[in-house]
């Protein structure tokens, strides 16, 4: 299912070579992950103005069903700095509130606090943390988003191993 929905990608800049890898998963044959990317809409220029640009990323994110946040230590800094790009993304999450998958670049199974920025921790934000592989994020986008709206759970949540265990992972 997470490939019939726009999923917007959430990053710090110093994590765009993730960005571009989770790219790359979609364009694989022998890879089995989908995403309807919402940044392919509403293109913007690194010439326009930071207002131009949010304007942008607001309706990329206007579009999309649902989130992954590239967790890192630099998107918890930015995502949490009240300036940033990734600042103002994290907060129009919260204000969409849409399904937002954590997909932690150290590879941890568990929820890294360390990782998520301070707005969707102060918000009590329903989010789910997994590692940084295609089958574990294609299936939160397919379980996880999918229940989110229906669901009255707050805060980070994790699966337990069992899940990654069917996955294979």
């Amino acid at each position: 299912m997470s490939y019939r929905n726009k999923t917007y990608i959430a990053f710090a800049s110093e994590d765009i070579k993730r960005y571009y890898l989770m790219k790359a998963w979609r364009a694989s044959e022998h890879i089995e992950f989908d995403f309807f990317d919402a940044h392919d809409l509403y293109e913007a220029r690194d010439t326009s103005t930071d207002e131009s640009i949010k304007a942008r990323l607001r309706e990329r994110m206007k579009n999309a069903k649902q989130f992954v946040l590239l967790g890192s230590s630099s998107a918890r800094k930015k995502g949490g700095n009240g300036t940033s790009f990734l600042a103002y993304e994290v907060k129009t999450m919260i204000n969409l509130d849409l399904p937002v998958v954590v997909a932690n670049l150290d590879g941890d199974r568990n929820i890294d606090k360390d990782f998520i920025p301070d707005p969707l921790l102060d918000a009590d934000y329903y989010t789910l943390s997994v590692s940084f592989q295609p089958a574990i994020i294609k299936y939160a986008l397919d379980g996880y988003a999918a229940q989110f709206a229906g669901s009255d759970k707050s805060g980070p949540h994790y699966y337990e191993p069992h899940i990654y265990e069917k996955l294979g992972l």
